[in-house]
């Protein structure tokens, strides 16, 4: 009862007390993750860099340390950062040979490759990419026959929810189904089935992951109640642009803070960013990205210019958009002084019909990158190129 009581109460200070973190990679060989992976039950993630690698600079530095992304691999991969050219490594990277980097990979416990990406991506793509990995893994139809028959015992449901939730598919319906017949919900296989099935935010089993979030979180782990409760937040606000449903977009917004509010302010924002770019509310977009900028990123350089990048993305003609963006561009490149920067400076005044400004801003670009940055110089020869230079 004592170890218990400890247990439990250094659990509780974790979820509370330890800043947010991003992905924790495993120190030991690829065999030791192997073994690690087939006890847990778990995909290997594998970062295949080099030390000399820009791209693979920038996604350690920007990528792997995001919060939301070290709860999503944290809570379902062994992470694994493996040096390609380093000679400790020369079996994994022949038996794994990449042609550039950064290669990123899931591999199964068996060390079958899943799924391969050559080339850096932002948070929300490596989180994609890991759902994707999990989406080829489809053993679901091997529990369809089985329930069909009639078989309900509660580790077989929880299987067949875990199985139809790494392949993408809706599992709702059985967890409810499994749910609807418990009265009590305090026990450990009803803990993980609520965990499990929690898997969009505007649902009662989500209230019951939040009503129960300590103690599952004792038994399972905080790191994977965190990773769920991100990922069914997520779900329902791609229901919410899907919809074009304000209410569904409050609701993960307020389930969100209620879950992890040390995450609130950013996943608020972020989800009204995406939700009026998709539904193409400049107005509302261009107020979400202002209050953004002065309460989060201010005048930081790399923050300012990713946020740049977003605003191109999101609406890449609109004049009032353009027009701050092109103020966010300059104030990036001033400070922060990076061929990256004004490149995308120069960007923007090309969308703005500038070409003239687009050239100067490119021109700069091509003196930072002189100053070493791989990779660069020929990014700025295209783009001159396409000024009619």
């Amino acid at each position: 009862m004592e170890k218990w009581l400890v247990t439990a109460v250094l659990a509780l200070f974790f979820i509370g007390n330890v800043p947010a973190q991003g992905i924790d990679f495993f120190h030991g060989s690829w065999a030791e993750a192997q073994e690690k992976a087939k006890a847990e039950q778990k995909l290997i993630f594998v970062d295949a860099f080099a030390s000399w690698c820009g791209p693979c600079k920038r996604m350690a530095r920007e990528v792997f340390p995001d919060a939301a992304v070290g709860d999503y691999f944290n809570a379902n991969f062994i992470n694994l950062k493996i040096d390609m050219e380093k000679p400790e490594n020369r079996e994994f990277a022949s038996q794994y040979p990449v042609r550039a980097y950064p290669t990123l990979m899931v591999l199964d416990a068996e060390g079958k490759v899943v799924l391969k990406q050559v080339g850096a991506m932002n948070t929300d793509g490596l989180v994609a990419f890991g759902q994707k990995a999990f989406g080829t893994q489809d053993n679901s139809k091997d529990f369809e026959q089985e329930y069909a028959d009639g078989k309900r015992d509660p580790e077989f449901l929880l299987e067949y929810v875990r199985a139809l939730n790494r392949a993408n598919k809706p599992s709702l319906r059985i967890t409810n189904e499994y749910l609807n017949t418990q009265d009590n919900f305090d026990t450990p296989i009803n803990r993980k089935f609520i965990l499990e099935g929690a898997v969009e935010a505007d649902s009662r089993v989500f209230d019951l992951l939040l009503a129960n979030q300590q103690k599952i979180a004792i038994q399972e782990g905080p790191e994977a109640v965190k990773s769920r409760i991100s990922m069914a937040c997520k779900n329902t606000l791609k229901k919410a642009i899907e919809f074009r449903s304000e209410n569904l977009l409050e609701e993960s917004i307020s389930k969100m803070k209620a879950g992890l509010p040390e995450r609130a302010d950013e996943f608020e924002y972020d989800a009204k960013m995406d939700y009026y770019a998709a539904t193409k509310d400049e107005k509302q977009y261009l107020k979400t990205v202002q209050a953004y900028q002065k309460k989060e990123i201010k005048n930081n350089a790399a923050k300012l210019h990713n946020l740049v990048i977003r605003l191109l993305r999101d609406f890449p003609k609109d004049d009032q958009v353009l027009k701050q963006a092109e103020k966010w561009a300059d104030t990036a490149a001033k400070n922060g002084g990076l061929a990256d920067y004004y490149l995308t400076l120069a960007e923007v005044y090309k969308r703005q019909g500038d070409f003239e400004k687009a050239r100067k801003a490119a021109e700069k670009a091509r003196e930072a990158a002189k100053e070493n940055e791989n990779g660069m110089d020929g990014k700025v020869e295209y783009f001159l190129r396409g000024l009619g230079e």
